[in-house]
């Protein structure tokens, strides 16, 4: 790995990837693509991992594409920029579906594929101070295989604009949009998504990572006999689980369940 990207991992269980380029505003290019996709599928394979957080170093979250890639990438091939977005799009989707509860931790400039990367996590802590920009038209391209992540966050009409306009909005507006859970200060950033991570820990880990795919299965469905008959099966089979059987076991006990470390 090299020193662009970095990770940690604590003894509470919460991995920790952090983009390291704050010279280049976190900028990111196809070698920073590649790291991060290997640690988001070690990270999601990893069962001594309850939770990961993505933050950045420096005063911007991350600008987007950096420019020398951009560059190399004009003079690629159509066949050369369709597999250069693929491995993009390959990152996107092993963050987006993690089974594992993931925290992007915002501030500064928050642009192009960076909302990306926020929109692929599940929550989302902005200081109030940060700007959003889905600015890919003004360089003459489109947002796309961040699209699917940015509009299911934000929905189809938002998006309609925000993909035209490539208007910079602040945290206030990311989070009245879905895009981001919290806006705070940028001192407050910290104790907020440790807030965030002491209720996930409480959780059932395999419980967790079942409610996650939960959402993916049953969402754009029309409540019908199918989908309630396999919600039926799901709840049922988590309730017969070593996991589930501890959960209730505790909760009538009185205790703690065992994955607890607190």
């Amino acid at each position: 790995m090299s020193d662009s990207v970095l990770y940690d991992l604590d003894d509470r269980g919460v991995a920790t990837v952090t983009l390291n380029r704050p010279e280049k505003h976190n900028a990111f290019d196809d070698e920073i693509i590649a790291e991060l996709t290997q640690l988001f599928k070690r990270i999601g394979e990893d069962k001594s991992v309850r939770a990961m957080v993505l933050k950045a170093n420096g005063p911007s979250f991350c600008a987007g594409a950096d420019a020398s890639w951009m560059k190399r990438m004009a003079d690629y091939s159509f066949d050369e920029n369709v597999a250069d977005a693929k491995k993009l799009a390959n990152m996107l989707w092993h963050l987006n579906t993690m089974p594992k509860p993931t925290i992007a931790r915002v501030q500064g400039a928050t642009y192009g594929g960076a909302v990306g990367l926020v929109a692929c996590c599940d929550m989302a802590v902005a200081s109030k101070l940060s700007k959003f920009c889905l600015s890919e038209v003004r360089l003459g391209l489109i947002p796309a295989t961040i699209s699917p992540y940015v509009i299911a966050a934000i929905g189809e009409r938002v998006a309609r604009r925000y993909f035209m306009t490539a208007e910079v909005f602040s945290a206030r507006r990311a989070r009245r949009l879905g895009l981001v859970s919290e806006t705070v200060t940028e001192e407050e950033l910290d104790s907020t998504i440790d807030d965030l991570l002491s209720n996930i820990l409480r959780n059932g880990p395999q419980a967790v990572a079942a409610a996650k795919q939960l959402i993916f299965d049953v969402e754009n469905q029309p409540c019908e006999e199918e989908v309630i008959e396999k919600t039926c099966l799901r709840i049922a089979t988590v309730r017969v689980s070593e996991e589930g059987q501890e959960g209730l076991s505790a909760f009538l006990e009185k205790r703690k369940p065992n994955w607890r470390k607190d």
